[in-house]
């Protein structure tokens, strides 16, 4: 019985109790400067990308998949804006085209997906290619910069709050509503939890499955128009590795690498712990290779440790 309490217990807070032990051990090893208002400020404002992009994963991993195009479809999405806006069309259009881009770019993954068979693992690594290639041929390998500045105060303070953090909070609540009250979303969880029970039970698995990969190429294109906007420019290699930072915010927030289990108010946390070990780390002076260093193992330890519970209620 003490086990089970414990799992439920995990499964609510485990997140929650990871950050705050984080933010306990920074705080102690930088007090004089993480531990400042401005400083949490600008945790929440590196975290807001990180957040879009693990929002988008999530749909894909919780049908028991993965996409490894995120990050390249947020710079993709970023250069299209930065280009379009260049060519005079107003921001408030160009910010439409860029969410319908990225929309496009999973609906391209998930037709892939389906017309193939093949698990979104091989054909998100191949999608990922051609998109950073896609970026770097229409770009020719230069920056796009000189943006408007409407598009730049996507990214401002307003009132003492930076905007991005407000449509992160906005686009919390969106998803929470969803995948608590939907029917859409209860088939999704249904898919990725037994693909072929839910096939038997008349869901039909390949629309499902362009779904999840549209919303993930959503949210994506969402999380490259805020990349951009807070650079100020579109760089052609802009969300290289960012798919790491996605995958390490989803499984640390408690979303289950085998599909079917998973919340986004824990992806919201794990995104949140992404974006203050970064920060941490930064003022620590640590090496951005140590940085990879330890995401990967947080990545590895959080699987292992869902693992390890599951098997010792078992």
């Amino acid at each position: 019985m003490k086990k089970i309490k414990f799992k439920v217990f995990w499964d609510r807070f485990g997140t929650l109790c990871i950050l705050v032990l984080i933010l306990a051990i920074l705080s102690i090893l930088s007090p004089k400067y993480f531990l400042t208002w401005d400083n949490f400020k600008q945790i929440g404002l590196q975290s807001t990308v990180y957040i879009l992009l693990a929002f988008g994963e999530f749909f894909a991993i919780l049908l028991a998949g993965i996409d490894l195009s995120v990050g390249a479809m947020a710079g993709l999405t970023g250069m299209i804006i930065a280009m379009v806006m260049k060519s005079g069309v107003p921001v408030a259009l160009s910010i439409i085209i860029g969410i319908l881009f990225g929309l496009v770019l999973g609906l391209i993954n998930g037709s892939l997906i389906n017309w193939f068979g093949l698990h979104p693992f091989i054909i998100t690594l191949g999608t990922q290619a051609i998109y950073k290639g896609v970026n770097l041929v229409i770009s020719n390998g230069s920056p796009v910069f000189n943006l408007p500045i409407a598009f730049k105060q996507i990214s401002g303070y307003y009132f003492g709050i930076p905007l991005p953090v407000v449509i992160v909070l906005l686009f919390t609540l969106v998803l929470f509503w969803f995948t608590r009250k939907t029917v859409l979303a209860r088939n999704m969880y249904a898919l990725g939890g037994n693909r072929q029970a839910a096939w038997f039970s008349g869901i039909n698995t390949k629309r499902y499955t362009l779904i999840a990969h549209m919303l993930t190429g959503l949210l994506s294109g969402i999380a490259g128009i805020v990349m951009t906007s807070r650079v100020g420019a579109a760089e052609p290699l802009a969300g290289n590795g960012y798919e790491t930072y996605a995958i390490a915010a989803c499984i640390i927030g408690g979303t289950s690498f085998f599909g079917g289990k998973g919340k986004i108010t824990g992806v919201l946390l794990g995104g949140l712990i992404i974006g203050t070990i970064t920060n941490g780390l930064n003022i620590l002076n640590v090496s951005s290779f140590y940085q990879m260093i330890v995401m990967g193992m947080l990545i590895i330890g959080a699987v292992a440790l869902e693992k390890a519970i599951g098997q010792t209620i078992k």
